[in-house]
């Protein structure tokens, strides 16, 4: 629904109303299960309509069974990539190992979903958008709390009250910014930066990764099919986070392109391609943690509150089981309640995942040339071994309560 209809096809809300800011993943998933708890949900977004595009996601462990709760899993299963082959290239361009993408991500054939960002947000947004009210192009300005609610002012000037708040709007969470102070104190920056965007596939890729590397640098080519384009990723080792380059394109280009100078391969088209792209997206790889994830009647979820990183490979199903989570949390309990259980119920959980990326060592992107060899030795090793029957332990470590 836009701001000007009415809910329907939703039960009474004697539950309260509720304003949800981000309509990614997180949000859409929290907004489904609360509208089936009574909740009168609005969810606030400051792009023009649902992201498409973007790129592929994992869906695995527990989280596949919330997006089978929620009947979305079919929709899901037809747009899976079945990614087939990653391989791994040296410094010259020439083959370290080519292994199946699942003997790396932990990922289970035939079990396990890697799908296209853009599938998953539509799939959540059709299961919602009858019951609950969109407000696009607008985003939280202030919150005001008080016992009896939350006064919200929007970027376009209107105000209205919640009974609560949730703040699901990602890594840079500007409600988490106004609830709990800047971003720094719970940003964990695991030394590197990244380049994405789309380039023509003149490689001839189909439903296959290749990636070369030298010591702190990473380039790869991502073929989700045999289609005209490819994502393209820079990858590289950076000893604080370039922070005159968050808000500048063109500096960003600029240290792309000075640090992958004179890099082999396939680089040196790929970042022609970058200063032509039109859907640059540049950020370091990092981590939320938060000591908590509530206060009063607002809460976090998904990357806003924990953030686990790409390289865990967990980011969208953390945000699809916390919120799930958080609306059973909801279903019986008023907010005090409910926020103290979710976290108490959850936490475990998004440590246990967060914490596969270790120090930030990434196996994926070593910084030295002897953490190279020695990733290289265990790929060729993994290379032997049979496609793993079982996803890794975190992935599956939460059992979700009955709906």
């Amino acid at each position: 629904m836009t701001r000007t209809e009415q809910p329907t096809g939703v039960r009474t809300a004697s539950r309260g109303k509720v304003l949800i800011s981000g309509a990614s993943i997180a949000g859409p998933t929290l907004a489904f299960w609360l509208t089936r708890y009574g909740y009168a949900v609005t969810v606030v977004e400051r792009a023009a309509t649902v992201r498409s595009g973007g790129y592929p996601i994992d869906v695995r462990g527990t989280a596949l069974e919330v997006v089978t709760r929620m009947g979305i899993l079919p929709r899901l299963q037809d747009a899976h990539i079945d990614l087939r082959r990653l391989t791994f290239l040296e410094g010259d361009g020439s083959e370290v190992v080519s292994i199946h993408p699942h003997a790396v991500s932990g990922g289970v054939d035939g079990r396990d979903l890697e799908i296209r960002r853009g599938d998953l947000t539509a799939a959540l947004y059709a299961a919602v958008r009858d019951d609950v009210e969109f407000l696009f192009n607008d985003s939280i300005d202030t919150l005001d709390q008080s016992a009896q609610g939350v006064d919200v002012t929007f970027r376009r000037g209107s105000s209205r009250t919640f009974d609560m708040v949730i703040g699901a709007d990602g890594l840079h969470s500007r409600t988490r910014e106004l609830l709990f102070g800047p971003e720094q104190q719970f940003h964990r920056y695991l030394g590197y930066c990244f380049a994405g965007f789309t380039m023509r596939n003149t490689f001839g890729l189909d439903h296959e990764v290749r990636m070369w590397n030298d010591p702190g640098r990473a380039a790869a080519l991502y073929a989700v099919g045999g289609g005209e384009d490819v994502h393209a990723l820079l990858t590289f080792a950076h000893p604080e986070p370039p922070l005159d380059a968050f808000r500048n394109p063109q500096a960003q280009r600029d240290l792309v392109a000075a640090v992958f100078d004179n890099a082999g391969w396939e680089v040196p088209g790929m970042l022609a391609a970058m200063g032509a792209a039109d859907d640059l997206f540049f950020d370091v790889v990092s981590q939320i943690r938060m000591p908590r994830w509530a206060s009063g009647r607002v809460a976090l979820v998904g990357d806003a509150a924990y953030a686990p990183s790409f390289l865990t490979g967990q980011g969208s199903s953390l945000a699809l089981v916390g919120a799930y989570m958080l609306a059973d949390a909801l279903a019986e309990l008023d907010h005090a309640a409910g926020f103290a259980a979710y976290e108490h119920n959850t936490r475990d959980f998004v440590t246990l995942n967060q914490d596969q990326i270790g120090q930030g060592d990434a196996t994926l992107f070593p910084t030295t040339a002897q953490a190279l060899e020695q990733r290289n030795a265990m790929l060729r090793e993994l290379s032997t071994k049979p496609a793993p029957v079982e996803g890794r332990p975190a992935h599956s470590a939460l059992t979700l309560p009955t709906a």
